[in-house]
């Protein structure tokens, strides 16, 4: 006699077969090397001509990172004082150029081309062709520091327009940075206007019609049906910003040069404990805390 599935147990299987990539890789790749940074963490790695030992030294390792190492704190520090800067104005650009590319209008495959070019010019793969000589990215560069000029010279002209405006100095500085920052919003968004581009072509368009039969304007049809509906989206950008923001941030770079220049694997590990605990710390109370908020169509 056949077993029936229910729904819920085929959309149960469908999930386990969706995540059974990154399932296997972890279990096969990932996780011995999870548990061997445990365990340096908490002792003296030793290198030997055979091999290596290790001498347990306990607490020692995350005891030197947080008080004992004179940089691991405070570029710590910036870096997570950094994310939240930048975060909410990759989000803001990112659903921003989403909500335009989405629109109809003659060339808009070239658009969203140009939009994602940052970020393949900024991709792993790009960047050991350029080590490797087989490309030159110094023009890039350039217009990096040509954008960087262009909105310094602005910047003065918009502190004026908002002061004068009578906008707050705290609201006028963030503006005023996100203008200079400009080339590394738009570097960092590529990934999230794709996926905000996926959400707002989900939107059933019967909802726009309705709108546009009772009369509702485009600032009363982008809150009360645009932005909820792409909601659960806002969260999976503002989480994928937040892991990706540190990637490649000055932390890993100090992690990297602890274990590999420095030759001292446990500090270096006991840092990357740390730096995990501390992102998902952020994680966790951004999820929830945002997570209330979503809007979930059933």
């Amino acid at each position: 006699m056949k077993m029936r599935l229910t729904l819920t147990r085929k959309r149960s299987l469908l999930g386990i077969l969706f995540i059974s990539p990154w399932l296997i890789g972890f279990l096969f790749l990932f996780l011995k090397p999870l548990v061997e940074s445990i365990r340096f963490s908490f002792n003296k790695l030793v290198i030997e001509p055979t091999g290596f030992t290790l001498h347990n030294i306990g607490w020692d390792n995350f005891h030197n990172a947080l008080f004992v190492d004179p940089n691991f704190n405070r570029i710590l520090t910036n870096s997570i004082g950094s994310m939240l800067i930048n975060v909410p104005l990759i989000l803001f650009f990112s659903l921003f150029s989403a909500v335009l590319l989405n629109q109809k209008f003659p060339g808009r495959t070239l658009a969203r081309a140009i939009f994602f070019l940052p970020v393949i010019l900024a991709s792993g793969a790009i960047s050991a062709a350029e080590t490797a000589g087989l490309i030159n990215l110094v023009g890039n560069a350039t217009v990096a520091q040509e954008m960087g000029r262009a909105a310094s010279f602005n910047g003065d002209a918009l502190v004026n327009i908002l002061v004068h405006a009578g906008f707050p100095i705290s609201i006028t500085d963030y503006v005023v940075e996100a203008v200079g920052r400009i080339y590394e919003i738009i570097r960092s968004s590529g990934v999230q206007i794709l996926i905000f581009l996926a959400a707002l072509q989900s939107v059933p368009t019967s909802m726009y019609e309705v709108a546009k039969m009772e009369g509702a304007t485009g600032y009363e049809t982008f809150w009360k049906i645009t932005f909820p509906m792409v909601s659960p989206l806002i969260l999976t950008n503002i989480i994928y910003t937040i892991i990706d923001s540190f990637a490649d941030s000055p932390v890993t770079k100090i992690i990297y040069t602890t274990a590999f220049t420095s030759q001292n694997f446990g500090l270096s590990a006991a840092m990357s404990w740390l730096y995990t605990i501390a992102v998902s710390i952020l994680l966790i109370i951004i999820g929830y805390a945002i997570s209330k908020k979503v809007f979930y169509q059933n």
